[in-house]
């Protein structure tokens, strides 16, 4: 089966999605059936919100935690080390890079 959508839900659970395809700022994205405007460009197979994530929210991918939200994250947003703490290994922020650990 092809994939017509510039993102792929890997699990029913997740609350991100990972884009297969390029997109860039202002493209039309049918989130869910909501029609969003894309709020920036995203890299191949980065990650934007499926819906809004918390901050202190745990991020789910492939029906698992794989960090938390370290601010509020709107949907369509760009879920990555700017907003959301890895929990596999330490993450460098880019708080990290003014000498604050994250």
């Amino acid at each position: 089966m092809t994939n017509t959508l510039p993102f792929l839900l890997l699990d029913e659970r997740d609350n991100v999605l990972v884009v297969t395809r390029r997109i860039v700022l202002g493209d039309q994205l049918n989130i869910d059936g909501e029609i969003i405007e894309a709020m920036n460009d995203f890299p191949l197979a980065h990650k934007l919100a499926r819906r809004p994530i918390r901050a202190g929210e745990t991020v789910l991918k492939y029906g698992a935690p794989i960090g938390v939200a370290t601010a509020d994250i709107p949907r369509g947003a760009h879920v990555h080390v700017h907003n959301m703490k890895s929990g596999y290994t330490p993450t460098y922020t880019l708080d990290a890079e003014k000498g604050d650990e994250a």
